[in-house]
């Protein structure tokens, strides 16, 4: 079992407005774990169970979001089709990520947070490019339904693994699906990131992974920031908060390659 003490009382605040802050942004934009994640290794948690108490922090605030979308539950054809692919795949990524080195997986943090931070700041334009170029996908016939489950559960893989820009994927995905109901998008999105993200936190916790006093610091800072991103999304410029979860990421990227490759 991990040391579940806090390094010192710094840890406290700093660990709770880092969870705030995601949880806000994941109820706007997307991005949390942008600055849950590094705050956890800051503090001086190990990377995996740092990855692995951040994706436990973030999920019950994700959870409200799901509860926001419930209009959307009886529209969505296809919740059952991508229900047991995201389960299945969020399940193998959380299993591939326990036996993952913990050197290795070091090693790897700044090329995931790089490839998040290319799929956040250029997700919107290659949704819409294949929105342009695939007006009409579907999911008719054991084809369409092996190619959708097929990309769904590699998804998944990377979801229960990391889980940066996942959504972004799904979104995509659904483009290729024929979806062009932005809400119905969305909602399908959330629950289905929900599913990979709490098969992956059961797996953890079972684990014994997860560094649980800081969990329950940013379990409580999420939940807030949360309901607070969800209640003042209106009146924020969406574009004005990408903006800053790409700057935010980016500096995150940098640091991370730095201390990887250079500093090390």
């Amino acid at each position: 079992m991990p040391d579940p003490s806090l390094t010192d009382l710094f840890s406290f605040p700093l660990l709770f407005v880092a969870a705030v802050l995601g949880g806000a942004l994941n109820a706007v934009a997307g991005g949390g774990t942008f600055i849950t994640l590094p705050c956890l290794i800051f503090t001086g948690v190990p990377a995996i169970s740092a990855n692995t108490t951040s994706t436990m922090a973030l999920w019950p605030g994700s959870l409200s979001s799901v509860l926001a979308y419930r209009r959307e539950f009886s529209q969505l054809r296809n919740l059952g089709l991508l229900a047991v692919p995201s389960l299945l795949g969020g399940y193998a990524g959380a299993i591939l990520l326990l036996r993952t080195p913990e050197d290795t997986f070091v090693q790897l943090v700044p090329w995931l947070l790089l490839g998040a931070t290319v799929l956040f700041t250029f997700g919107s334009t290659l949704t819409r490019r294949l929105r342009d170029t695939f007006r009409m996908g579907t999911t008719d016939g054991v084809r369409g339904v092996l190619v959708v489950g097929a990309l769904q559960v590699a998804i998944s893989i990377y979801g229960g693994y990391f889980g940066g820009g996942i959504g972004i994927l799904m979104l995509a995905s659904f483009v290729l699906m024929g979806m062009e109901r932005i809400h119905e998008m969305n909602a399908l999105k959330t629950i289905l990131a929900s599913c990979i993200n709490g098969v992956a936190v059961v797996t953890f916790i079972l684990s014994g992974k997860i560094f649980w006093v800081q969990a329950a610091v940013m379990i409580a800072g999420g939940i807030l920031g949360g309901y607070l991103g969800a209640h003042y999304a209106r009146r924020l410029p969406g574009e004005r908060v990408r903006q800053f979860v790409t700057v935010v990421a980016t500096t995150m990227t940098v640091y991370f390659f730095a201390k990887t490759y250079v500093l090390a």
